[in-house]
């Protein structure tokens, strides 16, 4: 629309905050600032959070000093009054035949009156907190008030508010001839105070200087005072007013809400909620600073009306925002398959690039809205507005201008170094849980860095929020906060217009009593609010005499108990005298510093923050230590030592991981272009020697191997340089000698001699990962073709299901049983239990022995010793249950427990052998002989009737309901078919054949395609796929489940710890350990697994009810005629190497003879 880029982006039409604007002059000009601005606060974040704290003392210092909390310059103080503010604050009525005997606002001044005319003051005297029996003070009698001689005063009735209940203040009105209420007041200024029982108190009442003080205020003080006069506003206020500043105040206390809510579902449940107000609080204190220092009037009335709108309307969108696209790009960065340094050798893994990044993109929407703001405010401030509302334009203003500069310093650095903690957290909590499954602490080092970032969460953790059970999504807060203000300014509108037909004596006041101005400007009393009693019965009698009179109401007088003149308080909490020595952001900044240490509020809050500040900085000097980044990768080409006269130098160049999982080495070979050498066997044996095997070239290397002088399965360690070479160049060469090795061995030459040459694949490969944990004596890696089934709907939640398998029409097959359950509403699961086990066996000499430690362990007493022992061994095993078996004097124990989102068989056997320690010498059983920490009784990679009754890792059942319609049209089946089929052939033909386990179909076929693809142990497919296949008619539809006992599955070590299978995991939202909950990565896993078993049940046994199984391997599987290329033995004569290859290895042969 026109005029739409003059907007804010947020109120745009069709504005998202994932979209990226195209560049622009001014943008290219703005973001270098920015990015410059947050680079420095990002670079030194604690330098920028000690830098603003400490202005912001400064401000606090000013604040109280020279500010609303502190004293101003006034003709009052407290014992006397202010009679130009009292007259100010006035409110002058006329009465009589003229006015139809109603009220009306009389606007002349007091010297222009009338002398015929009866000029009368009415004057409300306040005692606070004095109305019931209980209070600690009490108010005088109306006919106790000391009057003046030559002053004559009438005791009116008072007027009662809805707020004295909560005051406690009881009043006294009088009135009296105008000239003369000066004279009453200063008679009134001390009023002895006297007791319930009449007699005189040795305290006295003292008038309250209204707003203004010479005298300096504690911060106690200044509270109490605010509060009064929040209340004074309230009892003077109109209804509608009221009722519109509650409901300013709730959308803000809302906007709060929201905040937290928003940085709770980017991962922060309170740190940036609450870094986002202290950088507001800040802004507010140093735009009050500035606005009190150039002498704009503020009150805190002003304030406490005007701030909640601010709030609303301007909300902490941008913080939000730039949170967000700070996220984005650490995703961004971990997404990207090149090399980890860019264009300008910096390094996009950091928190500081991501800040950089989110800033370039948002950074110039950011400052264009907050600029478009101050531009609103800085109209209204110029504007003809009468009232407070220019004051406050330009307070917000201000507010927004330091609101700005300390998102983009503030509030990036605190923001970095949240996302500091959180990825040193990250990755030393996944390295431990790696470290206690057995995994050795490189390769867990190189998993941890490869998980540091965020990543996307699931569709259920997606922006928007459920409000009263309904998805609220980004959008619906702007329009909210624009319905919510258009809506203050209608009830305004319709408030002043509704005023001249209001009915009663109040029907012919002026407009501007009550009105916008009243929204943010503390307006002239209300004369009805404060005695209206009292005008009633002048009312009465000026019109039972047919006299007129002008009244002048005066605003409330407030009195306060104090001690005499001379007397010594004793100082309350919270008390502090301060001297003027400086004004807000004048004067000097390390004076107003100590001046604040001075403060008993504020020092508190300096010792917290100095405590945080020292635990912060103790826990990262403590990363350091945890070795977070293998730095021999960075340093290579810095660090490498040229040796004298190397027979083979390799030059390092920057490895980066690409999409896939496998890292790309050098284009060019090691082996092309290697200089010939003339070192003898010995000169070489003795370079390997002095541990310079790097050096040599892979001829050499190759030699040496075949003579026995290097140790095959030693060639990782022996080759291993980070002085000539990274450590994956390294242990490629290593993979590339050993293949050399295997082709060249006498002994098995006629079999493994094209080894050299053959179709494994071994570069392009991050073998990092694997060496130490996965595979040893690795000559290459087997591609695995790995396809998708789905998406598939598993308890309301969508996925694609990963397969990596060599059987034709499985994931074809799996795809149908997902797109049928899909029809019926997708799969619910249920997880029944959580548990891995192992099951050591014992020896005792004597059968008794054997049976009182089978009881010791079955009772209470051994229970809780055992699980003492076994749960200190790690953060995430905990023991749940112990059962015990006796054979003979052979004692087997079965050790159930939860192992976080690792499968556990490492972290489980510590914890066994640390309780069976503790068992035999700590217990009393000293004859126990540990025969195996795995006795059979687990039962681990074996069929099990216990695993099977008692269940063993993840116990899953999943059900889905198909229609009768889709299971015919989709399966080409019926219901009553497939049930009499599951029971002849999954249930009574498994029995006869004595099955355990193995009621279903084929579910060994999904869970080894899973396996396989995830990086499960593919042994544990075993018990892993025990499972039944139960199908009903539910009428008229088919109900089918799947009862899985034993998933043993894990998202953290062993396989998963390769890239390729990662990705995998990454695909369903289960890589890694669960931040949270450890072990609902784990769980999630095996219920996916559970439902993928379930679609491919359901498919098989359609095809096998319909009868077109063989069919449909048949057409998918050889729907080619053979020819003579597709044919297996032209298949073999194409891979085959050539004969020059061939020749080549014979020779190599033939010569290690």
């Amino acid at each position: 629309m026109l005029g739409a880029s003059l907007l804010p982006a947020r109120f745009r039409l069709g504005y998202s905050q994932n979209g990226v604007e195209p560049p622009s002059w001014l943008k290219n000009y703005i973001s270098p600032v920015l990015q410059s601005l947050t680079s420095k606060s990002c670079n030194h974040p604690v330098y920028t959070l000690v830098t603003i704290l400490v202005l912001a003392s400064s401000s606090y210092v000013g604040f109280l000093e020279g500010g609303l909390a502190g004293p101003k310059p006034s003709s009052g103080a407290s014992g006397s009054i202010d009679y130009g503010a009292l007259v100010d604050g006035s409110r002058q009525l006329k009465l009589g035949k003229e006015t139809g005997w109603k009220w009306q606002q009389d606007t002349r001044a007091a010297e222009k009156l009338d002398a015929s005319e009866d000029h009368l003051a009415l004057v409300t005297l306040v005692f606070p907190n004095s109305l019931s029996l209980t209070s600690p003070q009490t108010a005088p009698e109306a006919d106790s008030i000391p009057t003046p001689r030559n002053v004559s005063v009438t005791s009116l009735p008072t007027t009662l508010n809805p707020f004295s209940p909560i005051s406690q203040d009881s009043s006294l009105a009088y009135s009296l001839q105008w000239k003369r209420v000066k004279t009453f007041l200063d008679g009134v200024r001390e009023i002895p105070e006297k007791t319930r029982s009449g007699g005189v108190s040795e305290r006295v009442w003292i008038t309250k200087a209204p707003k203004n003080s010479t005298s300096q205020k504690s911060l106690r003080e200044w509270a109490i005072n605010a509060w009064s006069e929040f209340i004074d506003l309230l009892k003077n206020a109109e209804t509608l007013d009221i009722t519109i500043m509650f409901l300013g105040y709730l959308s803000m206390h809302l906007t709060f809400v929201s905040l937290f809510v928003s940085m709770r579902r980017m991962g922060s449940n309170f740190w940036l909620g609450t870094s986002t107000l202290f950088s507001s609080l800040f802004a507010f204190s140093f735009g009050l600073a500035i606005t009190t220092k150039l002498g704009i009037p503020i009150n805190m009335v002003l304030l406490s009306e005007g701030l909640p709108f601010l709030v609303v309307t301007v909300g902490f969108e941008k913080p939000i925002v730039l949170t967000k696209a700070v996220l984005s790009a650490s995703l961004n960065s971990r997404r990207q398959s090149a090399m980890p340094l860019n264009g300008n050798n910096e390094d996009t893994r950091t928190v500081q690039f991501a800040v950089q990044s989110a800033v370039r993109e948002r950074g110039y929407e950011i400052v264009r809205d907050y600029a478009i703001e101050i531009a609103i405010l800085i109209a209204g401030a110029a504007s003809g507005i009468q009232g407070g509302l220019r004051q406050f334009c330009f307070l917000a203003a201000w507010i927004m201008f330091f609101d700005c500069v300390l998102l983009f310093t503030f509030y990036t650095a605190i923001l970095c170094v949240k996302l500091e903690i959180n990825r040193i957290k990250r990755h030393v909590a996944l390295r431990r849980a790696l470290e206690e499954d057995g995994v050795s602490r490189r390769v867990a080092e190189n998993v941890a860095n490869s998980n540091e970032w965020p990543r996307v969460e699931s569709k259920a953790e997606m922006p928007g929020a459920v409000v009263f059970g309904k998805k609220v999504g980004e959008s619906s807060v702007p329009r909210f906060k624009v319905l919510l203000f258009g809506g203050f300014l209608l009830v305004n509108v319709l408030n002043i217009l509704s005023i001249p037909f209001r009915a009663g004596k109040k029907a012919s006041m002026s407009p501007t009593v009550s009105g916008i101005q009243g929204v943010l400007n503390s307006p002239p009393i209300d004369p009805f609010k404060v005695a209206e009693n009292g005008l009633d019965y002048l009312h009465s009698a000026a019109e039972g005499s047919g006299q007129s009179i002008v009244i002048t109401v005066l605003p409330p007088i407030k009195y306060e108990v104090r001690a005499p003149a001379g007397a010594q308080e004793p100082e309350a909490f919270l008390d502090a005298d301060y001297d003027r020595f400086m004004d807000a952001m004048g004067g000097k900044v390390i004076e107003g510093v100590l001046r604040s240490l001075e403060d008993p509020v504020l020092s508190k809050w300096i010792i917290v923050a100095l405590t945080m500040s020292l635990a912060l900085n103790g826990y990262l000097f403590n990363a350091a230590r945890w070795s977070i980044k293998d730095t021999r990768i960075h340093d290579v080409a810095e660090k490498r030592v040229t040796f004298a006269q190397p027979a083979h130098k390799i030059v390092p160049e920057p490895v980066g991981v690409t999409v896939n999982g496998h890292a790309k080495e050098p284009d060019k070979d090691p082996d092309d272009n290697s200089p010939e050498t003339d070192r003898s066997m010995e000169e070489c044996e003795g370079m390997i020697k002095h541990g310079r095997a790097a050096e040599l070239n892979d001829k050499e290397l190759l030699g040496l191997t075949v003579r026995g002088k290097i140790a095959g399965y030693a060639l990782e360690k022996t080759l291993d340089s980070p002085r000539l070479m990274t450590k994956l160049q390294s242990l490629t060469r290593a993979v590339k000698i050993r293949r050399g090795l295997v082709s060249r061995t006498r002994e098995t030459a006629e079999t493994t001699g094209l080894l050299e040459y053959s179709k494994l694949p071994y570069k392009d490969y991050n073998y990092e990962n694997v060496h130490g944990a996965c595979c040893e004596n690795v000559i290459g890696y087997l591609p695995l073709p790995c396809g998708v089934a789905g998406p598939m709907v598993i308890d309301g939640q969508s996925y694609f299901l990963p397969m990596a398998t060599t059987e034709g029409v499985l994931v074809a097959s799996t795809n149908r049983g997902c797109k049928a359950i899909n029809a019926g509403g997708g799969a619910l699961t249920v997880l029944t239990g959580d548990g891995m086990t192992r099951g050591p066996c014992v020896g005792f000499d004597t059968l008794a022995r054997a049976g009182a430690a089978k009881v010791w362990l079955d009772s209470d007493e051994g229970q809780n010793t055992m699980k003492k022992a076994f749960n200190s061994t790690s953060r995430f095993a905990r023991l749940q249950t112990m059962h015990t078996a006796l054979a003979g004097t052979y004692l087997y124990i079965r050790f159930k427990t939860t192992t976080g989102d690792a499968m556990g068989m490492n972290m489980i056997s510590k914890g066994v052998e640390c309780a069976l320690d503790v068992m035999k010498n700590d217990s009393g059983f000293e004859d126990m002989n540990v025969i195996s920490v795995s006795g059979n009784y687990c039962t681990d990679k074996k069929p099990a009737a216990i695993n099977w009754i008692d269940g063993r890792g993840k116990s899953v059942v999943a059900e889905a309901i198909i229609p009768g319609e889709v299971v015919h049209k989709l399966l080409k089946s019926n219901v009553n078919a497939l049930v009499e089929l599951n029971t002849s052939k999954n249930l009574i033909g498994s029995a006869m054949a004595g099955s355990i386990g193995g009621f279903n179909a084929h579910a060994s076929n999904i869970v080894a395609a899973m396996f396989l693809a995830t990086g499960q142990d593919p042994a544990q497919v075993v018990e892993s796929a025990q499972c039944i296949t139960v199908m009903k008619n539910y009428n008229g539809s088919l109900q089918i489940s799947v009862s899985m006992p034993c998933i043993e599955v894990g998202t953290i070590g062993g396989g998963t710890v390769l890239e390729p299978q990662q990705a995998m995991l990454d695909l369903l939202g289960v890589r890694g350990a669960h931040p949270e909950i450890p072990g609902s990565n784990a769980q999630r896993l095996a219920r996916i697994i559970a439902a993928t078993v379930l679609a491919g049940e359901l498919s098989l046994c359609s095809a096998l009810a319909a009868g077109h199984l063989v069919k449909a391997h048949m057409a998918h599987n050889r729907s080619a005629a053979p020819t003579r290329s597709a044919t297996p033995v032209s298949a073999t004569l194409q891979a085959a190497p050539s004969k020059g290859q061939i020749r080549e290895g014979l020779e190599a042969t033939a010569a290690s003879k």
